[in-house]
């Protein structure tokens, strides 16, 4: 039985939520370079079988369950200056 107060044993999201926080451990460092690889061969836009951060994900509503469907969009780095062909800007 979990004890009440200070002292509660921790649930699963609560150890993932701290994983999450300590970015510079090697684990996390691993697994990061393993899915930005792995992200890197789908398609820009794909749908993910199951959400990266199931944490932040409930967070925010969702659930494991028929009906909810995650997508993962690939945003490009940079400015957001306009692309022009050729390199001529009209006007």
């Amino acid at each position: 039985l979990a004890q009440a107060g200070a002292g509660a044993a921790m649930g699963a999201y609560k150890y993932l939520e701290e994983f999450w926080r300590k970015k510079q451990t090697d684990v996390f460092r691993y697994l990061a370079r393993l899915r930005n690889w792995e992200f890197r061969q789908l398609p820009a836009v794909h749908r993910a079988s199951r959400p990266t951060r199931p944490d932040k994900a409930r967070k925010v509503g969702y659930k494991a369950k028929q009906g909810y469907v995650v997508y993962r969009v690939r945003v490009r780095r940079g400015d957001r200056k306009t692309r022009v062909a050729k390199g001529i800007v009209y006007g």
